[in-house]
């Protein structure tokens, strides 16, 4: 065992040691490494987790690049149709990283009960439609049968639903209106499924059902859809696969990512970084300042020790290297604790979700978790490194110390 080491070991255990002037201080430095660890693994957890759940919701109603005619893409509702008969479908096999294609057509709609009405946008989706995307959001019910014939089944929001005063089972009519200005077409749809995404501006437009029913009232043939989803695998690539796909399809049409078909949402989400990297950097610099004053502290008390080691011969380095071993103990300690009740709380969060959030502000109803390994490793490696690195410098009072005013300190 290396004599800096055995030394400092001794001090941290000794029973003088804890009942020291310097043991609240040493304390107060634990603390605020603990408080300041549990701040950062909320924050990057909450914070990436927010992320992660509001490109999911947005991803799961709209694919990550959207494949449409120029004249359409501005519109929630497919105005000119597009052919199924692309190289690109059912597989984009000229881009990398698409892991799903899917064909959808929208039409706007007002649905109308006896108690009350709703304009919304009727998704039509196929036997193609990857429904897995928004299974989780559904609360009652289940998802409609698209393999059999033409049906009415749908399922709607509970926003809507709650509205409308609608049930699973209930049915209802909706018109969809036409270009010419003639009488609009009328479709008698049941309820099979109620979903709530906590997405305020889904929730509030969409019905899901057969894009079957869309072909028929817009006249198109079989082959006819209104756009195509498409999905990739890693959503940070997102700008570079769109501009591959934008390459790779027809002249006639156009894609747009979620990125730049929801700018506003996307650039709000990107100030979470920014969050996260200032509270990292204060709980950082809160822990770091408090055990400063607690390894002056040290030295201080230990004056007179320093003195006697150097008289036997020790140099400078080899005594700094003893608190900054002590530094590193009290270090690992407020991690330790910070690590342990920072990963419980979110955990109980995760598991139970006690903290609340207003969908309409936060597009979730409750604070999302994500839980990433190597993001808590790089917090604790990080902010041992820091804090180990800026101790370097105040420990350099030792060399400072002179053997015989320390060996009469009192």
């Amino acid at each position: 065992m290396k004599l800096e080491y055995f030394i400092a070991k001794r001090l941290t255990t000794t029973k003088h040691h804890k009942s020291s002037i310097s043991a609240p201080i040493i304390k107060i430095a634990i603390v605020a490494i603990a408080i300041g660890m549990i701040m950062m693994i909320a924050s990057v957890a909450t914070g990436v987790g927010l992320q992660q759940k509001i490109r999911q919701k947005v991803s799961a109603f709209n694919g990550h690049i959207i494949i449409s005619n120029y004249d359409d893409n501005q519109s929630e509702v497919s105005v000119e149709p597009i052919s199924l008969q692309q190289d690109f479908y059912p597989e984009f096999k000229n881009v990398d990283g698409i892991s799903h294609i899917q064909a959808v057509a929208s039409k706007a709609g007002i649905i109308r009960t006896e108690t009350a009405f709703e304009g919304i946008v009727f998704k039509g989706v196929g036997k193609d439609y990857q429904w897995d995307n928004i299974q989780e959001y559904i609360i009652q019910g289940r998802i409609p049968n698209l393999k059999d014939n033409l049906n009415p089944e749908v399922i709607i929001s509970e926003y809507l639903a709650n509205r409308l005063r609608l049930k699973v089972g209930d049915k209802f009519n909706t018109y969809f209106m036409k270009d010419d200005g003639k009488l609009p077409n009328l479709r008698n749809f049941q309820i099979v499924g109620i979903y709530n995404s906590g997405f305020q501006e889904f929730d509030a437009t969409y019905i899901i059902g057969d894009i079957r029913h869309i072909q028929r009232i817009n006249k198109w043939s079989k082959d006819e859809v209104g756009a195509f989803e498409v999905f990739i695998d890693d959503f940070t690539q997102i700008k570079e696969k769109g501009e591959e796909v934008y390459a790779e399809i027809p002249s006639t049409y156009n894609s747009v990512t979620i990125e730049e078909k929801y700018f506003n949402i996307f650039e709000w989400l990107k100030l979470f970084d920014f969050n996260i990297l200032v509270i990292l950097i204060i709980m950082i610099v809160v822990a770091t300042i408090n055990m400063v004053v607690a390894l002056l502290v040290l030295i201080l008390e230990r004056t007179q020790m320093i003195g006697i080691l150097k008289a036997i011969g020790a140099n400078n380095w080899t005594i700094r290297k003893i608190f900054l071993y002590n530094a590193s103990y009290l270090i690992l300690r407020g991690l330790f604790w910070g690590n342990l009740i920072g990963i419980g709380l979110l955990l109980v969060q995760k598991y139970f979700g006690i903290i609340k959030l207003n969908p309409e502000n936060y597009y979730v109803t409750e604070a999302p978790v994500t839980l990433n390994i190597f993001h808590i490793l790089a917090l604790n490696l990080g902010t041992v490194l820091v804090c180990l690195l800026v101790l370097i410098i105040p420990s350099y009072i030792i060399t400072k110390i002179s053997p015989v005013k320390a060996i009469r300190f009192d």
